[in-house]
């Protein structure tokens, strides 16, 4: 069990206009601005349970296309009706939890630092931050044992949440590997990248957005009908976008030369060919495997899983509130201040009619290099 201790932490010499502490930026929950609660979004939000013999779980359902054909002039249609097939999609419920305890009354005492302000600073900052990874690591089908930049976790325990077991890897047919030399997708294949040829290009993203409608992946649409899809990829995987001379110069041509332009606003997001392209350091990425791990032939090279993410894409069982709890030890003490949340997450899958296979229902994954 580690304590923490601020006075051993800061200068004897510590003057009073010290005593506001400076942070790190903080970011806020980055999967919130993607969340909805129909099947119109991104990640659909479940705030109810079914409780049945296994107890509590949430449950999203997917609703197929209709495959008949219906009947042609007068011929009959009662009794050649088409059923409509829905799938249930289960989300195991578990809770996330983390505590900081302090070391003591004397401690406090030496220190500049507030314990109860820092410690739900750092715990909400935590929070958020693990939901992000975890959502990420969810979409890419890759286990929780991982960090999101392809190492070991130094603990095990969010492999032991319950929804662990329900990870994935892509689907067969939500699965590529773009394949820069050849200027097309392949099957996925990690140990087929090529870190000199296979990088995001401009011309990647715009067979992107066909990959996915062949697919009949669902696009997410606005209010007044307008469709798109959101892709997701490392910074670094967005520099090399930006880079691309295609892509420069239809950026260049399709947007005004002024600051306004997204290129010198150095923005996060760009808009792209009916699609929004988020940078994000949680996409899973091979940065810090260890050498061996990594993709390649070699399994030396370095890569990222693009997320083309439409409808659906992910579901969220979210439960209430996180809960804050407070709790002295050793006779009062040691404050100790815990955060936790109830919770699932789950990448829906389903029968597709066009596939004629259990797909990824919302998500197409592509192995880039770096």
């Amino acid at each position: 069990m580690a304590l923490t201790n601020f006075a051993a932490l800061t200068d004897e010499q510590l003057t009073v206009w010290q005593r506001t502490t400076w942070r790190a930026a903080r970011e806020h929950m980055f999967i919130n601005q993607f969340l909805g609660s129909d099947e119109n979004s991104m990640i659909q939000r479940i705030t109810e349970l079914t409780r049945d013999e296994k107890g509590a779980r949430a449950v999203i359902t997917l609703v197929t296309d209709l495959e008949d054909d219906g009947v042609a002039g007068d011929r009959f249609l009662e009794g050649n009706e088409e059923a409509m097939v829905s799938d249930d999609q289960v989300i195991q419920i578990d809770q996330l939890r983390h505590a900081v305890r302090n070391k003591g009354r004397m401690a406090d005492q030496r220190s500049v630092v507030k314990f109860r302000e820092n410690a739900r600073n750092n715990l909400a900052y935590w929070l958020a931050n693990r939901h992000d990874q975890l959502a990420f690591l969810t979409m890419s089908g890759v286990s929780y044992a991982k960090t999101n930049n392809g190492a070991n976790r130094p603990k095990q325990e969010l492999a032991n949440l319950a929804y662990a077991a329900d990870i994935s890897a892509p689907s067969a047919n939500r699965h590529y590997r773009w394949d820069g030399n050849a200027g097309g997708f392949e099957a996925g294949d990690t140990s087929a990248i090529d870190d000199s040829e296979d990088q995001v290009s401009y011309e990647m993203i715009v067979k992107a957005r066909t990959l996915a409608e062949d697919n009949y992946i669902r696009p997410l649409r606005t209010k007044n009908g307008v469709e798109w899809y959101n892709i997701f990829m490392t910074p670094k995987g967005f520099e090399a976008l930006k880079l691309d001379e295609n892509f420069q110069k239809a950026y260049r041509s399709a947007r005004e030369r002024s600051p306004n332009n997204p290129l010198f606003q150095g923005a996060n997001v760009i808009y792209l060919d009916g699609m929004a392209i988020y940078k994000h350091r949680y996409v899973y990425n091979t940065t810090g495997a260890a050498s061996g791990e990594k993709w390649g032939q070699s399994g030396t090279d370095d890569g990222q899983r693009v997320l083309l993410c439409g409808a659906q894409a992910l579901a969220l069982a979210d439960l209430g509130a996180p809960y804050w709890v407070e709790k002295k030890f050793d006779y009062d003490n040691q404050p100790g201040i815990s955060v936790g949340k109830m919770g699932g997450l789950l990448k829906p899958k389903f029968h597709s009619i066009y596939n004629q296979s259990t797909e990824d229902f919302g998500i197409i994954a592509i192995d880039t290099a770096l």
